[in-house]
């Protein structure tokens, strides 16, 4: 079974900038190490001559050109629309503590 370390798990958490308790270091300790042990399972899958799956549905990858397209925008109708607005401007939350 593949084990990682509870250091292992803080210095994880470190780089997702995530806090976690003891409790927490814990219960994930345990569930990666099961996920890491299943996908040790799957590394030794014998796949020699299966060809890959990229897409199951049937759809075929269909792409198209850009085409500038000109859009008029009723700024007044716009701005009524919105949740919040100042000084003529969208109103957002702000994203950065």
């Amino acid at each position: 079974m593949v084990k990682i370390s509870q250091e292992e798990i803080l210095k994880l958490a470190n780089l997702a900038r995530l806090k976690l308790s003891k409790e927490e270091l814990v219960e994930f300790s345990s569930e990666l190490s099961t996920i890491l042990d299943y996908v040790s399972h799957l590394d030794k899958i014998d796949v020699e001559g299966l060809e890959p799956t990229y897409q199951v549905t049937g759809l075929k990858n269909v792409t198209r050109d850009d085409v500038k397209m000109d859009y008029k925008v009723d700024k007044e109708l716009l701005m009524s629309n919105l949740p919040e607005s100042k000084d003529g401007q969208i109103k957002v939350m702000r994203m950065i503590g």
